[in-house]
């Protein structure tokens, strides 16, 4: 069976490829420690995950001057890179839908708003680099995530169509912006539970890629 045309999915890395978000809890608590921050799982969901590097230093460094603020954001990433290249796994059942899509002419591409530096070390670190053919990054473009131009983005790369495509998020920010792009959402419950998945408005939440439900929304949206 024929893919559909513009058929594409779109995935985000962190929380979604991989369950980072464990990594990334630990590298903000160092980072942010000095300025009076402290964070547990329910409040790095709440007001930290998928959010934009950006956003995160009005939020929480608002007294520091702006290149100040975003001084420590990169400290945070370095420090998330270090503890990361230790070694992650991909989330159980993505690599078998990575061949499928492969296997059927289907468009796969990455859409998230980590830096370029944290996302290619995560796409290597998983041996996926080969698997995407285009990394979209949301703070290389005028907005990121909640907004949906990275995922507008991520479909004219490959000259896909929204109809035709499913997109894979684990955080509100990326729920939002895939679902304002008009794309299916499968939402990956690594940090976020089926209700509040389903208050996001996801048209699937599971809990990785092997759930058989993933399969049967993929190719209901991307095949003939």
């Amino acid at each position: 069976m024929p893919a559909k045309p513009g058929a594409s999915l779109l995935f985000d890395i962190d929380g979604t490829l991989v369950d980072s978000d464990p990594l990334h809890l630990v590298a903000f608590n160092e980072a942010f420690a000095p300025y009076g921050h402290s964070f547990d799982k329910s409040r790095f969901v709440a007001e930290l995950q998928g959010r934009a590097n950006e956003a995160i230093a009005d939020d929480f460094l608002p007294d520091l001057a702006h290149d100040d603020a975003m001084a420590v954001m990169a400290s945070k990433e370095k420090r998330f890179r270090e503890i990361a290249k230790d070694g992650v796994d991909p989330v159980p059942g993505l690599l078998a839908l990575l061949d499928w899509a492969n296997d059927h002419g289907v468009a796969v591409v990455a859409v998230t708003n980590a830096p370029r530096a944290n996302a290619e070390m995560l796409l290597e670190a998983l041996s996926l680099v080969s698997r995407f053919a285009h990394v979209v990054i949301g703070a290389e473009l005028a907005h990121g995530k909640p907004h949906p131009l990275p995922y507008l983005k991520g479909l004219r790369l490959v000259g896909g169509r929204a109809e035709h495509a499913v997109a894979f998020e684990d955080s509100r920010a990326g729920m939002a912006a895939a679902k304002a792009a008009g794309i299916a959402t499968v939402g990956i419950m690594t940090g976020l539970d089926e209700q509040q998945m389903e208050e996001a408005g996801v048209s699937l939440s599971v809990h990785d890629f092997a759930d058989p439900r993933v399969l049967e929304l993929v190719a209901r949206t991307t095949l003939e």
